[in-house]
């Protein structure tokens, strides 16, 4: 029942990123423009290290990476 509980906390934190990297990006316009080849590489070793961390299972790092490539990637778009 803990295991399912930290699942279910981690879930709704990861959709919390979204609206939060909406927000960044309405912030952050010109910082995004000038980076967006950085964060594309945040992106992807986040969703490398995230699926690491799926696969050892090991879940504050697969959902803090996973939270961090959302986040970067909301606030690209």
């Amino acid at each position: 029942m803990i295991e399912l509980s930290k699942i279910i906390i981690g879930i709704l934190v990861l959709i919390l990123g979204i609206p939060l990297g909406n927000l960044l990006a309405k912030l952050t316009k010109e910082e995004l423009k000038a980076g967006q080849r950085l964060f594309r590489l945040i992106i992807f070793f986040s969703l490398i290290g995230g699926v690491i961390g799926l696969l050892i299972g090991d879940d504050i790092l697969m959902f803090s990476l996973f939270f961090i490539a959302i986040v970067t990637s909301r606030s690209l778009r």
